[in-house]
């Protein structure tokens, strides 16, 4: 199992700092339509609480 250090850690050593996320949560499934699209809109009203936050 990865855990967010980790992740972290690892995206640090391979790309630019500033590329890096500040932020990671681990879900079990990604909410999607009809169509198996992911719903980015989901996401941002149930991670970030602004829906102008780009994911």
């Amino acid at each position: 199992t990865l855990s967010e250090p980790d992740l972290l850690a690892a995206l640090k050593s391979e790309i630019a700092g500033f590329k890096v996320p500040k932020r990671v949560h681990f879900v079990a499934d990604l909410p999607r339509n009809a169509m198996g699209k992911v719903q980015k809109n989901v996401l941002r009203e149930t991670y970030s609480g602004r829906r102008d936050s780009p994911i």
